[in-house]
């Protein structure tokens, strides 16, 4: 070992971020083992690095006995006074070996685990650094693509980390060369080494997105509520603050949309509804559902998130979405049950009618008594109407 071992170590520690008392700890490590292998664990050897005059030595040491019970590493107390009369019991003969004694096969060794430091120390730089970037979004660029698995590699900062389909939105078309921004989910640890899991199709893309791209997110002034996505295809964010002269919607949208075609251009066609969050969930229902305009919106069951939303015939469509959902994502986005009627299942003007079996499944013996009481009732099925002539009858 010479210069250019200790010239390696400092370029390790440069280029990878490897450190290097952590390289010359295992390379101490590697030499014993050598030895160790060499004399068939029957040698006890003192490794001596010395960075600053770029130079490694090499010891084998004996130990002053009584008995000698182990002439590979035990010398008796005689012998060793033969040597030198400063030695005792308990003490330790030292005696270096060059590298010319050092032989081919405990070389390979030393190698192989100076190699599988490296190795050790470079997946545990890769875990802490994105550990640091867990729920970060960065930028890379592809260098492959799969044409059976669909599956992109991606080169991020000189290293290749795979970006699988799954975590792909449905129209994602990737080429050599494209840059793409992903966002990291977790950092998994396994046989093979760390693994970084990136993903588009994951909420928290999308609200990273809003935090890069938005100041008044970043500072505070604006805050993300919640939000619920169908990767690909539409997202509800709720936003609110609670600084005078803030609109929350405004600042994400941006001078004629400028913010949100920002964050819309890193996830192609898919769409981004921005409502206003309200601690009044009625109004948060009402507003969860935009495109479409709400009627009014009414708690079912007392003490339980099952809300009735009226809205008027031709905003019925438009509010339950294709296939669904626009009331899928709106009733995800404020953690409730929302079953939406036309204005006209009641009648236009609100006009109490003859119920349907639906809605009267919604009513108990105890709220058809109430809703009479309130003259405000609707005509409901004829065991809810007895039930209430013998309320009456008693009262």
């Amino acid at each position: 070992m010479n210069k250019e071992f200790f010239t390696a170590i400092e370029l390790l520690e440069q280029e990878r971020g490897i450190p290097k008392e952590y390289m010359l700890e295992r390379v101490e490590a590697a030499l014993m083992t050598a030895f160790k292998r060499e004399s068939g664990g029957q040698m006890n050897v003192r490794i001596v690095l010395d960075p600053e005059k770029k130079a490694v030595r090499m010891f084998k040491q004996t130990e002053v006995v009584a008995e000698v019970e182990n002439d590979k590493t035990q010398i008796s107390l005689e012998d060793a006074k033969a040597i030198s009369k400063k030695y005792d019991i308990g003490d330790f003969i030292e005696e270096e070996i060059k590298p010319k004694e050092f032989g081919r096969i405990p070389a390979q060794t030393a190698k192989q685990v100076i190699i599988q430091g490296i190795r050790e120390a470079e997946r545990g730089q890769m875990i802490k650094e994105y550990e640091e970037k867990r729920e970060e979004i960065i930028s890379a660029v592809v260098v492959r693509v799969d044409p059976l698995t669909e599956n992109v590699t991606l080169d991020i900062g000189g290293r290749e980390m795979l970006l699988r389909r799954h975590e792909q939105l449905p129209n994602d078309v990737f080429r050599v060369g494209d840059r793409v921004k992903v966002f990291i989910t977790e950092i998994k640890r396994d046989l093979r080494g760390p693994m970084v899991i990136l993903s588009r199709t994951h909420p928290g893309f999308i609200k990273r997105m809003f935090e890069l791209e938005i100041p008044e997110i970043a500072e505070g002034k604006v805050i993300i509520k919640n939000l619920a996505r169908e990767a690909g295809s539409r997202t509800k964010i709720a936003v609110y603050s609670e600084e005078k002269g803030v609109d929350p919607i405004g600042a994400c949208i941006g001078q004629k949309g400028t913010r949100k075609a920002n964050i819309t251009s890193q996830i192609r066609t898919e769409k981004i509804d921005i409502i206003k969050y309200s601690p009044v969930i009625e109004e948060y229902i009402a507003a969860a559902l935009s495109p479409a305009v709400v009627t009014s919106v009414t708690r079912l069951v007392e003490g339980e998130n099952v809300f009735r939303v009226m809205v008027k015939d031709d905003q019925l469509s438009l509010a339950i979405g294709r296939s669904g959902q626009n009331a899928r994502l709106a009733a995800k986005l404020v953690g409730a049950k929302i079953d939406i009627k036309p204005l006209s299942w009641t009648g236009e003007e609100g006009e109490a009618v003859e119920a349907e079996d639906e809605a009267a499944a919604y009513v108990d013996e105890t709220e058809a008594a109430a809703y009479v009481e309130d003259e405000a009732a609707a005509y409901v099925e004829d065991e809810a109407v007895a039930y209430v002539d013998e309320v009456e009858a008693d009262e």
